[in-house]
């Protein structure tokens, strides 16, 4: 039986546990990189994807259950949990990074708790008098650019709130009472990421397609 081959326990259980606070079906990938470490990798429900180093050569690359692992890893166990690969279906950002600029932890922490209130309040009362349904509300929020970095000499990069709660609810933010590293704004290709102290987060925006009616395409 193959290993999982993760000696930072703590911390990827950490990272485990938060995963499946928020839903217990996703799966995790385990990508086996340089120097004894092993990158985690999930998709957040609201389409950010999530990485986190830790301790251990790793199982090479594998995709297994998130609940599996984390079960396995709170026993003491040392054996990887049935492979799911083909449930893992999304690319990754390229390894070239680029770091733009660093926020304070504890900004990103006010603008994810500012996010966070105001669902609650329109969820609540409704907008203008209206009632308004939390799930548009929440999509909203998410989509709101809550940064923007404007490097000298650069182009300027939105950071949206999708991101913000990402590095929020993972816990990479670090404890709110403790005087945590700036997160750095970073982007890779066409990929925009926190690199927050605990874990990264990477987005990569929609690319816009062009809508044509099958006669006007070249070919019909």
């Amino acid at each position: 039986m193959a290993a999982h081959g993760l000696t930072g326990v703590p911390d990827a259980g950490a990272f485990l546990a938060r995963l499946t606070r928020l839903d217990r079906s996703l799966p995790v990938r385990l990508r086996s990189g340089a120097a004894g470490r092993t990158a985690l990798w999930a998709r957040l429900p609201w389409g950010v994807l999530v990485t986190r180093d830790v301790a251990g050569s790793g199982p090479g690359d594998a995709t297994v259950s998130a609940a599996d692992l984390l079960a396995v890893l709170a026993s003491g166990g040392d054996e990887l949990p049935a492979r799911r690969d083909a449930e893992w279906r999304w690319a990754l950002p390229p390894a070239r990074v680029e770091m733009v600029e660093s926020v304070a932890s504890t900004e990103l922490s006010r603008l994810a708790s500012a996010a966070a209130g105001t669902l609650r309040e329109v969820t609540a009362g409704g907008l203008a008098g209206r009632a308004v349904g939390q799930r548009a509300v929440r999509d909203a929020l998410l989509d709101h650019v809550a940064l923007l970095v404007t490097p000298a000499g650069g182009a300027s990069v939105e950071v949206p709130q999708r991101l913000v709660q990402a590095v929020s609810r993972m816990g990479f933010l670090g404890p709110a009472d403790v005087d945590s590293p700036g997160t750095r704004v970073c982007v890779a290709g066409r990929w925009v990421g926190l690199s927050a102290p605990y874990g990264v987060a990477w987005l990569q925006p929609v690319q816009n397609l062009t809508v044509m009616s099958i006669g006007d395409h070249p070919k019909g």
